[in-house]
């Protein structure tokens, strides 16, 4: 069904950050979970699958299964409704005294034998094959057979409740050729051969998402196994089990997964799961990588890429430790765990080497911005299409550079306390979390009302466009003031309130830097010194990377021939920013665009009245591919355009 959109606009106005020093708005529980909701909790999945012929030629994608689901009653019920696509599924029989099923529209409904009240525990076996169809769900070639199943995918290999807020446990049963070797969710219970068939038995006893389970196997896969000490108790181990191909080399995964381990575990908590398991599979596997619950599926050649190791191993804690609750809560999954691998990058190789990479991060995302919030309340609901879901800008970059900013406003050691406190919340462990969830708990645990950052960062689309102009004077001897005027221009309602950080340069080759509260639009800051200022840098550390940013800086009064003029910028050829001058002989209001060679505007650097003078504009162009660009000064009837060059 369509959400209404009055209740979209209220839920947006509403979603925020329980404050701590007064009241704000926050979602009802009720509300927020409403759509999450339904009329059982599943308590395990015990599967019994029969893959042994989707090793033999012709290789089909068709295998018979029986599959126990264990479910309890929350409200008084006489019938289930379970996820099973029909494209992929077939429903032989649910064995039950007194039930009837029907099977359509990719909804398995079963009647049950009676009407069942609110806290009893029920089990139904649902016989059932899979199609030979290609479903991306369930993949099979000459020598894999695998899962593979974000977002709702294992409705296509097993009748679910396929959404992340319902988490169960899990066993499976799986009869495959004695030259095959498979991995599962949790822990391998036995495996035992009869005859030419090997019978592997792994189950976990720890809840996990549907979308997070799987089974992974291959033909002659071996595996290389080592032991996590946990940190907590050092004389317990987790066992480490890496699954590769004969000539895959090791080196990589094998040196970096226990450091690895530690340094997540140090920052966040022991490991959270039975075993670390890790599995690289064909060209058929559509992902770089799956952080399937304890069982990590790569792409060829995964176990040489320390960043996408890092990327996966992290979302063990924010992921699968905490999962989710809606898929408007993605970002939580996503944004963290790419942030978690720059940590790793910050540990391993330094803070420049980290600063690098999320500065990459943030250029992509200004680059391909698509214009939606990180939390986009239809998701709820309405789960969108891969593409989007999971799009790279939004979900991955902008909600890691989030992250950056978060650290930037509290400072190190309270951001990793507020961090430590959601991963260890006893509430979300080992079950789903929600974007209020975490919005209260970093208000809660760094005792600040950051309802304004959650508002403007993750519930509201975009990021600021600063127009930052400044100009020195003489107030004396050897008496300087350097005036700073901050505006901010971007088309969406929202204003960014950030501390931003601003560098004075003086004539001495000295600096000084400042830190001020940008909390109004088209605010005023004054800064007094007794030697020359030289020049002004706005945020000189890049400490917000979401932003674009043009510093104009008005020289003098000027009364030329020209009423207004736009000059050529320079360098030009230029590789990440240039200098833009201007001139203005009366009051008037100022706007200067830059725009694609297809005529699209890319942004506004200067959109405001200006009193006569000079004006030295600096730009980055952070975000934007290399090509031919127009600059377009518009002041009443005067227009004037500049070619510029960006290249690599």
């Amino acid at each position: 069904m369509n959400i209404p959109k009055i209740f979209i606009l209220w839920l947006l106005l509403t979603v925020t950050c329980l404050g701590i020093a007064s009241p704000v708005y926050k979602i009802p529980t009720d509300t927020a979970h409403f759509y999450t909701v339904h009329s059982f909790d599943v308590l395990k999945y015990k599967l019994e699958i029969d893959l042994f012929p989707c090793f033999k030629t012709p290789f089909p994608t068709s295998f018979a299964a029986s599959e126990v689901m264990t479910f309890k009653v929350d409200s008084a019920l006489n019938s289930i409704q379970l996820n099973a696509a029909n494209q992929s599924l077939a429903i032989d029989s649910v064995t039950m005294a007194g039930v009837s099923f029907t099977h359509q529209n990719n909804i398995l409904y079963i009647l049950l034998s009676r009407s069942y009240e609110r806290g009893e525990i029920v089990s139904v076996k649902i016989h059932y094959r899979h199609k030979n169809v290609y479903d991306n769900a369930f993949y099979v070639s000459s020598s894999f057979v695998f899962t593979d199943s974000p977002p709702e995918g294992a409705r296509k290999w097993m009748p679910c409740w396929d959404r992340p807020s319902d988490k169960a446990t899990w066993e499976l049963i799986a009869r495959v050729p004695l030259s095959v070797r498979l991995g599962s969710t949790g822990l391998l219970a036995d495996s035992t051969i009869s005859a030419d068939t090997l019978i592997y038995h792994w189950l976990t006893e720890i809840p996990v998402a549907t979308y997070l389970i799987t089974f992974t196997s291959g033909v002659n896969f071996q595996i290389h196994t080592k032991y996590w000490h946990k940190l907590s108790n050092p004389a317990d181990s987790v066992p480490v089990r890496i699954y590769y191909k004969a000539n895959e080399n090791l080196a990589m995964v094998d040196s970096t997964i226990i450091p690895l381990t530690d340094f997540y575990s140090e920052k966040f908590g022991d490991y959270p799961f039975e075993k670390i398991g890790f599995a690289t599979l064909n060209g058929t596997f559509p992902w770089a990588g799956m952080e399937n619950q304890s069982m990590v599926n790569l792409m060829p050649g995964g176990y040489s890429d320390n960043s996408l190791i890092a990327h996966e191993h992290s979302h063990q804690w924010f992921g699968d430790l905490l999962t989710c609750g809606t898929w408007a809560d993605i970002w939580l999954n996503e944004g963290i765990a790419t942030y978690c691998q720059n940590l790793w990058v910050e540990h391993s190789s330094g803070y420049p080497a980290y600063k690098n990479s999320m500065n990459t991060l943030a250029n992509y995302y200004l680059a391909h911005n698509p214009g939606w919030p990180l939390y986009h309340p239809e998701w709820t609901i309405h789960t969108p299409s891969g593409n989007t879901l999971y799009n790279e800008a939004i979900t991955y970059d902008k909600g890691a550079c989030i992250l950056f900013q978060l650290r930037y406003v509290l400072g190190d050691s309270l951001f990793f306390k507020v961090m430590r406190d959601y991963i260890s919340d006893s509430g979300l462990r080992f079950k789903n979390a929600y974007t209020e969830d975490f919005a209260k708990i970093v208000c809660q645990s760094s005792a600040k009302d950051l309802n304004w950052f959650f508002k403007q960062w993750v519930y509201s689309p975009n990021h600021p466009v600063y127009q930052i102009t400044y100009d020195i004077d003489s107030v004396g001897e050897n008496n300087w003031r350097v005036s700073l005027i901050l505006v901010q221009t971007q088309a969406n309602p929202v204003f960014f309130k950030m501390p931003v950080q601003v560098r004075v340069n003086f004539s001495d080759a000295t600096d000084t830097l400042f830190q001020v509260m940008n909390d109004l639009n088209h605010q005023e800051f004054g800064f007094n010194f007794s030697k020359k200022p030289v020049a002004l840098v706005f945020d000189p550390l890049r400490n917000i990377l979401l932003k674009q940013a043009a510093t104009i800086y008005r020289v003098t009064a000027v009364a030329g021939k020209k009423q207004f003029e736009l000059f050529q910028n320079e360098p030009n050829p230029f590789r990440t920013a240039t200098v833009v001058c201007y001139a203005v002989a009366s009051q008037e209001r100022v706007m200067i665009s830059v725009y694609d060679s297809n005529g699209k505007k890319v942004t506004c650097l200067v959109n405001g009245n200006h009193i006569p003078g000079i004006y030295r504009l600096e730009w980055s162009a952070q975000g934007l591919a290399p090509g031919l660009y127009f600059l377009k000064m518009e002041a009443g009837r005067f227009a004037e355009t500049k070619k510029m060059i960006l290249v690599n």
